[in-house]
Order: C-alpha cells, then sequence, then structure tokens
C-alpha cells in the first residue's frame, strides 16, 4: 500500500489519511449554530475593518497606503474576514489538554501518529470552514464595497494553493505550541502568547505593507507568521507582480515544510520522555 511515511510521527496510509480528513470535515458539519454565528460576527467586524483602513487609505498622499489601492485594501479586509477560521489562528488547544489529562498515552498507541491524525483532521476542518466560512464574507463584501477582482489568470489558482499551505503554516504553529504541553503540563502560557502575537504579525488586524519595510521584510524570513493571512491576501489582491507572488508562495511552502519537520521532532523527543500526568 502506498504510504505517507513507514516511521516516525508521519506514517500512515494515503487511505486513512484521507478517511481523517473526511472525519474532520463531518465533525464540523455538527457545529451549525456556532458556524452562522462566527460567519456573522466575521461579517461585522469585516464592516468595521474596511471602513478603518479605507479611512487610512484617504487620508495618505496619493491614496494608496502601503502600495495598497482602495479596492486592494477591500478585497484584502473581506478575504481576511473569510480566511480567518479556515486557517484558525485561535481557538485550538486540543492537543495541549490531552497531554494534561493523560488522553494523549491512547493516542500514541493508535496506527497513526497525533502529527498526522491531527494534520488530516484540521485539512478537514479547513475545508468545511472554506465552503462555510469564506464565502458569505467575501459575497457580503462584494456587494457592499468595491473590490478588486483578479485580472490575472493565475491570480485565483495561486491564491488556492497559498490558502492551502497557510492552513498547513497555522496547524504547524499551533501544533509546536500545544506540544510545549509535553513539558510545562499546562500549555495556556505559550497559547496566550500565540493568540496575542499570531494576529498582529500574521496580518490579520492590518498589512504588514503599513510597517517600515525593513520591518515587514524580517518578519516575512525570519518568522512563519506572515506566511498564514499576509501572503494569501496579497495573492489574491495582487499587490505584487506575477513573479514575487510565486515567491511569496514559495515561501510559505519553505515555511510549512520546516514547521512540519519541527513538529515531528518535537513529537518524538517528547514520547521519548513523555510523564502522563497523574498517572
Amino acid at each position: 500500500m502506498l504510504t505517507i511515511s513507514t516511521v516516525g510521527p508521519l506514517r500512515g496510509s494515503v487511505t486513512t489519511f484521507g478517511a481523517l480528513v473526511g472525519s474532520g470535515f463531518r465533525r464540523y458539519t455538527t457545529y451549525r449554530q456556532a458556524t452562522i454565528a462566527g460567519t456573522f460576527t466575521n461579517v461585522v467586524f469585516g464592516y468595521l475593518r474596511c471602513y478603518v483602513l479605507l479611512a487610512v487609505a484617504a487620508s495618505t498622499v496619493g491614496g494608496r497606503p502601503g502600495g495598497y489601492a482602495p479596492d486592494q485594501l477591500v478585497t484584502y479586509v473581506w478575504l481576511g474576514q473569510g480566511l480567518l477560521s479556515v486557517v484558525m489562528l485561535w481557538g485550538w488547544a486540543e492537543l495541549a489538554e490531552r497531554i494534561r489529562t493523560g488522553d494523549v498515552a491512547a493516542d500514541l498507541l493508535r496506527p497513526v501518529a497525533p502529527l498526522t491524525a491531527y494534520l488530516a483532521a484540521d485539512l478537514g476542518r479547513a475545508a468545511h470552514g472554506m465552503l462555510t466560512r469564506f464565502i458569505p464574507p467575501v459575497v457580503v463584501g462584494a456587494l457592499c464595497f468595491p473590490m478588486r477582482m483578479p485580472t490575472r489568470w493565475q491570480t485565483v489558482p495561486l491564491f488556492l494553493v497559498s490558502v492551502l499551505i497557510a492552513v498547513v503554516v497555522s496547524f504547524g504553529c499551533r501544533y509546536l505550541v500545544n506540544a510545549t504541553a509535553y513539558w510545562l503540563q499546562d500549555a495556556r502560557g505559550p497559547i496566550l502568547l500565540w493568540t496575542l502575537g499570531a494576529g498582529v504579525l500574521g496580518g490579520l488586524y492590518f498589512p504588514l505593507r503599513l510597517l517600515p519595510e525593513s520591518v515587514a521584510v524580517t518578519l516575512w524570513l525570519a518568522t512563519p507568521l506572515p506566511s498564514i493571512l499576509q501572503t494569501p491576501l496579497d495573492v489574491a489582491a495582487e499587490r505584487d507582480g506575477p513573479a514575487l507572488q510565486l515567491g511569496l508562495v514559495a515561501l510559505q511552502l519553505f515555511w510549512a515544510v520546516v514547521l512540519l519537520v519541527l513538529a515531528a521532532v518535537v513529537q518524538k523527543r517528547a514520547e521519548r520522555r513523555l510523564v502522563v500526568q497523574g498517572g
């Protein structure tokens, strides 16, 4: 049988991986009221963010803060509101909780490694979010504001690839933050720091291009956070030329690989010294 990996935390068959993706999708279809409430909240905050950034553009000489035209800012805001639940910056502490309670010991006995299982489930969750939480805010934004439509044929497929990689990058970051519980027993501190920093440094609250260029470039090259939201949103808004768009997605892919490898190493080290709390 074709396998993803035969040893280590990434082992598991393609068939099993696909089944786990499907189960992750089905799991989130049961949260209908939460989906509706979350979508409504994203739309409300979309209006607030959009008006703020449009006011910034109106008060800027030339009307292009950070190189964004007003219609590009609209695209940035509303696609960002839609992607917020797709990449899931916050709200995931399942691994840390299972480590704290000792339930992770059962995960280690299963034929699929925890990293593989959680990644597959997260991809299923992201697919559900793309269908239910991404489309409504984008439709509202397009109806109520002058949103920029793609002018290059490669923008849409490159955006979709960028979103998929962004989900993996976000998962890798969240997994590593949760995995600190192997050593700390309680990961609430690291998770809180992640919650506070991910939105700011990931490009959620404002485009990082509004910062001094040296700061923005340093964040992009030295941290994976801009690859979670800033990169796919810049691709969709066509902020840069095709070559730079492709380069940013390639940087995303680099961070995705690095984070998954690092998560695999951390998981392996944790399994060697795992002490189940209370048992």
